[in-house]
């Protein structure tokens, strides 16, 4: 089955093409055309030419369009959340659960939509002001260049696709290869909207040539992207001035503090460290408990990982399965064993059965080990005892990373000084640092990215501001 890429609402098949399988099955699922640079340059220049349509848009069609989007999502829930559970082996309970983000995602933008707007500028607060009136536009940028991951094919995508046309861009997507089948849903749904021809395009290919190819373009004014920090700085590096937003990735750490109750809270650090097989950007990858109640942790969190359900993402019931790939398995697998040399302890895991790597608590692990310092990426996650609140934080800050960080604790003056101190760009209390709802600001510090996703948030990165000042003198 050959699909091909979306340019001006017709789609283009090409010469080349790589299959693509369910990582589970193993079936093959899709042939995806490879994009050449003139397959790219030309869906760049179909959403540039549908600019002026789109900037022409009321904020009420604007929303109108985006909100039939959404409501398209809802008629085709079932079948969208199959779709992801298919190429990306979700467990099917997540997959559905990323439809239902999506379809709120969409709503939101189509509420932010209609609330675009600027500021009033008190001129004369300054003697050089008098009798003059100011204020400020949000006019959208133009063609934006999106790159997407595989692990939330739809909901990802909804951030950077939503806010751009809620802003009243056009917008250029290259998915990741292996989930291009959402993508390719995503484009059949669109094409049931009133959105302008040309200002959703979807090209599939080889990542550094059409990620080239978007740097190189003059009519590309914004690139947003989510992925691996070397790519991501890489392309900030050479945008020149271009606007770029990042979101790259972390080594997500929380904190136990004592009086907590242990029981109380097991599901939610379960569900942080091994929902998608821990492939989630805010995945919980490093767990900090205060020594006096180790024990107890490590019998708990071991007594919930044994009640999970292992196996076929397309059955309802299943909670954990295979990663994206046999290498990605792998590598996962080296880094539990070089932990293991560092002189870490297994508690449970750390072996593939049935083609699963089994979720995987590893005890007392050395900072410098991979599978704390490095993002896993993985079903995979780390439980070190500390003595007191400061060294636990310090030990969550020391790290290339700072993406989202949370603090289990009873006491308002530790949650205080954890909110304070955690160098992170969201700190999450009594909570895990997975937590995520779609409007809220979203984005790191240090190697995690620039920039913040969230509707409102991303559709200022998304627009440019135009100061407008009316003299009456």
């Amino acid at each position: 089955m050959k699909k091909g890429l979306l340019i001006n609402d017709e789609w283009r098949m090409t010469e080349g093409y790589t299959d693509v399988y369910a990582p589970y099955s193993k079936e093959l699922i899709a042939s995806f055309a490879m994009a050449t640079e003139v397959d790219v340059q030309d869906a760049i220049e179909s959403a540039q030419e549908a600019t002026s349509k789109m900037a022409s848009l009321t904020a009420l069609q604007r929303a109108q369009i985006v909100e039939q989007l959404s409501n398209l999502f809802a008629e085709h829930r079932d079948e969208a959340a199959s779709i992801i559970s298919l190429e990306s082996a979700k467990p099917l309970k997540y997959a559905i659960a990323e439809i239902d983000r999506t379809i709120e995602t969409y709503k939101f933008a189509a509420e932010e939509a209609k609330r675009l707007a600027g500021e009033l500028i008190p001129m004369d607060a300054s003697k050089s002001g008098e009798g003059r009136f100011a204020y400020t536009l949000r006019e959208p940028i133009g063609v934006i260049a999106a790159i997407t991951p595989f692990n939330f094919p739809q909901n990802l995508v909804a951030h950077k696709v939503g806010p751009a046309l809620a802003a009243g861009n056009t917008i250029v997507l290259k998915p990741a290869t292996q989930t291009a089948l959402s993508a390719h849903f995503l484009a059949k749904l669109i094409a049931q909207t009133d959105l302008p021809v040309g200002a959703f395009n979807l090209v599939t290919g080889q990542g550094k040539l059409i990620g080239d190819t978007f740097l190189a373009h003059p009519q590309v004014k914004m690139i947003t992207f989510t992925g691996s920090p070397a790519v991501g700085i890489s392309l900030r590096n050479r945008a020149g001035l271009k606007k770029v937003t990042l979101e790259l990735g972390s080594n997500a750490g929380v904190i136990v503090d004592e009086g907590v109750q242990l029981d109380k809270i097991m599901e939610r650090i379960v569900m942080g460290a091994f929902s998608n097989q821990g492939q989630v950007c805010i995945s919980l990858q490093r767990i900090y408990v205060m020594e006096n109640i180790m024990d107890q942790f490590l019998e708990q969190v071991t007594a919930k990982i044994n009640q999970l359900t292992l196996g076929n993402p397309l059955h309802p019931t299943t909670d954990l399965t295979t990663m994206i790939s046999e290498t990605e398995q792998q590598r996962a697998l080296t880094w539990i064993q070089e932990a293991l040399k560092n002189g870490a302890q297994i508690i449970t895991g750390g072996r593939i059965e049935n083609n699963i790597l089994l979720p995987t608590v590893l005890y007392n692990v050395p900072s410098y080990s991979r599978v704390s310092c490095e993002e896993i990426f993985a079903p995979v996650v780390i439980v070190n005892k500390v003595s007191t609140i400061d060294e636990a934080i310090e030990a969550i800050n020391d790290s290339n990373y700072g993406l989202q960080a949370g603090i289990f604790t009873p006491s308002i003056e530790t949650a205080f000084k954890a909110s304070k101190k955690l160098q992170v760009g969201g700190v999450i209390i009594n909570d895990v640092p997975t937590y995520r709802v779609d409007h809220m600001p979203y984005g790191g510090i240090k190697e995690s990215g620039t920039g913040r996703e969230g509707i409102k948030y991303a559709i200022e990165e998304m627009t440019e501001m135009k100061l407008v000042i009316w003299n009456h003198n």
